[in-house]
């Protein structure tokens, strides 16, 4: 370390985020990371540093606390640093997706790292071939599966295939070339904070959906704003471009990315709701690009919904080692025991409906109608 670098880090509050609270000694790894972090320079803010309700008879109690304390420390927040290994399936932890997406709605820098930055046609065991394409096991289309991790992750995030120490020294090359950039009056950085503000006489709903990236993508979600639509509400869907971007047709895989992304997130900030398909994907978590949103949507203030096909709590769902031996899975992780159906950042800000889209649309309907 070096005491400019304090200098010039005295202003930054870094969030770590990911699923290490959930491994063995991960307590102790966090600790480890907070205390590299903050002998660089770095502000750390944790969602468990604060006292937290933990010995309430009520499970759920339990997860609202930690819920509340994040939204807390999250206004602190200027970056967060993820850990984007794959979690119970091939994609990263939906949790720590639910909290990038949250950082980035109020514009604080965003980096991960990974051990793995193969693509999805490769790490993703359900892949297969179908007329000469890779597919994943929903039919999603070969551009798709050449990204290592969604788009979502992809437009939003500065991803290092190293460890969390490899990402703090990235973050300070990029502060000292920030603060260069500042002084010959050119900024390196933007920050989109705001909400969009648009004139509109009846609420705007997007279906935040896993269907997005298959051939019939476009046809499946006309369908569901019909539905929409038959209960009173205007809604419109990922595979839907907004006035301000402009479609790019590339074969690179991360301007394609880098380019929906910028229309998913500009979804986000014109909306009034999102409706989140919070149903199991590539193994026990929920879809990335969802849960981004998801996150993001509660940071600009959203009112959000979900629906599962099961939702029952998570840890009836998911094959663990039972109470003895700290509810762990098979791979060695905490699964959580809050009574919830899905990691708490999503049951924690929304309502969740068992069942399928239409019947979380009739409780959407239902409660703006009386409104």
């Amino acid at each position: 370390m070096y005491r400019y670098q304090h200098f010039l880090l005295k202003d930054e509050a870094l969030y770590i985020a990911g699923p290490e609270c959930f491994y063995t000694y991960g307590y102790d790894a966090l600790g480890a990371m907070k205390a590299r972090a903050q002998a660089l320079g770095f502000g750390v803010t944790l969602p468990n540093n604060d006292p937290l309700d933990l010995e309430n008879e009520d499970l759920q109690k339990r997860a609202d606390s930690i819920f509340g304390n994040l939204e807390k420390v999250m206004m602190e927040t200027t970056a967060v640093i993820a850990d984007l290994e794959a979690y119970r399936g091939a994609e990263p932890d939906s949790g720590t997706i639910y909290e990038l997406g949250m950082a980035y709605a109020k514009g604080a820098k965003c980096y991960g790292y990974t051990r793995d930055k193969r693509s999805f046609g490769t790490k993703n065991l359900r892949s297969y071939i179908k007329n000469n394409k890779v597919c994943d096991e929903l039919g999603n289309n070969e551009m798709y599966q050449k990204l290592p991790f969604a788009p979502t992750i992809i437009g939003s995030t500065k991803i290092v295939e190293g460890d969390f120490d490899d990402c703090l020294k990235m973050f300070i090359c990029d502060k000292e070339e920030e603060v260069k950039a500042f002084a010959r009056n050119s900024r390196s950085i933007i920050n989109e904070v705001s909400s969009t503000q648009q004139t509109k006489d009846e609420p705007l709903v997007y279906i935040s959906g896993v269907g997005r990236y298959k051939e019939n993508a476009k046809k499946e979600f006309e369908e569901l704003k019909q539905v929409c639509s038959q209960y009173g509400l205007k809604a419109v869907a990922p595979t839907d471009w907004v006035d301000s971007v402009k479609e790019i047709k590339t074969d690179n895989p991360y301007v394609w990315a880098a380019n929906i992304f910028n229309n998913y997130q500009q979804h986000v900030r014109e909306c009034d709701i999102i409706i989140a398909d919070l149903n199991e994907y590539r193994g026990y978590e929920i879809n990335n690009d969802v849960g981004f949103e998801c996150g993001m949507g509660f940071q600009l203030k959203k009112k959000l919904y979900g629906y599962m096909q099961n939702a029952s709590p998570l840890i009836e769902r998911i094959p663990h080692l039972g109470e003895k031996n700290e509810y762990r899975d098979h791979t060695g992780c905490n699964v959580e025991n809050f009574n919830y159906p899905a990691n708490l950042m999503f049951s924690c800000s929304m309502d969740i409906v068992q069942g399928g889209f239409e019947d979380v649309v009739k409780k959407v309907a239902s409660e703006y109608l009386r409104g």
